[in-house]
C-alpha cells in the first residue's frame, strides 16, 4: 500500500510551474507561467506568474485594503488567473509565515490574507516576494485531461525563475531551465 501511495503523490504537481504550450486552446493562458500551490484528486489551484495586471500597483492594493504602505516598494501586481480576479494572493519565500501559510514546496510559500501584506508594509514580511489577483483552478482529473490535449508542460520548480525573472520573460525562461528551446517547439501535437 506504501508503494502505491508514493506513486500516486508523486504524479501531482504541486511546487511545479505550470507552462501554457505553444497554440494551447484557451488564448486566456497564452504563454502562461503559473506555480501550481495545490495539486490533489479534487483538482488544482496556480497562480499566474508571467503577466502583470496592468494598471495595479502593490500600494494600490494595500491603500484599498486600508494598510499603510509604509516604506514597501511600489512593485507591479501580477494576473493570477481569471477565476476571482479580485482576491489577492502572495507567493513568497519560506523564511516567513502566518496562520493561514501553505508550503509549496520546494519553491515557496503562498499566503492569501492581509497579515502577510501588513507584513511587508512594516518591513518584517518574507525577504522575497510576489502578488497576484486571481487564481487559475481545475476540477478533479481536468489538469490532466487538458494536459493531454497539448495544453500544458509541467517544469520543474525553478525558484530564480519565479523570484529573479521580470514577469514577461518567466515563460522563455523557464523553458531554458529546462533545457529547452521554446522558440523550437511546435503548435501542435501528432497522433500515431
Amino acid at each position: 500500500m506504501a508503494y502505491i501511495r508514493a506513486v500516486t503523490e508523486e504524479l501531482y504537481l504541486s511546487g511545479r510551474l505550470l507552462l501554457a504550450m505553444p497554440g494551447m486552446f484557451d488564448p486566456r493562458f497564452e504563454r502562461s507561467v503559473n506555480v501550481i500551490c495545490v495539486h490533489d484528486q479534487h483538482g488544482a489551484l496556480g497562480i499566474g506568474i508571467g503577466h502583470v495586471r496592468e494598471g495595479v500597483r502593490f500600494h494600490e492594493v494595500l491603500e484599498e485594503v486600508g494598510i499603510d504602505p509604509g516604506d514597501a516598494p511600489d512593485r507591479e501586481v501580477l494576473h493570477g488567473g481569471p477565476v476571482e480576479p479580485g482576491r489577492g494572493f502572495v507567493l513568497h519565500s519560506t523564511d516567513w509565515g502566518g496562520q493561514d501559510t501553505i508550503a509549496v514546496d520546494p519553491l515557496c510559500a503562498l499566503s492569501a490574507s492581509l497579515d502577510v501584506l501588513r507584513a511587508i508594509a512594516e518591513g518584517r514580511g518574507p525577504k522575497q516576494w510576489l502578488i497576484a489577483l486571481g487564481y487559475a483552478g481545475w476540477g478533479s482529473g481536468q489538469l490532466e485531461g487538458e494536459m493531454r490535449q497539448h495544453g500544458w508542460y509541467a517544469a520543474t520548480g525553478h525558484r530564480s525563475v519565479v523570484f529573479d525573472t521580470p514577469a514577461e520573460g518567466r515563460w522563455a525562461a523557464t523553458w531554458r531551465a529546462e533545457g529547452i528551446d521554446p522558440s523550437f517547439l511546435a503548435n501542435t501535437t501528432g497522433r500515431a
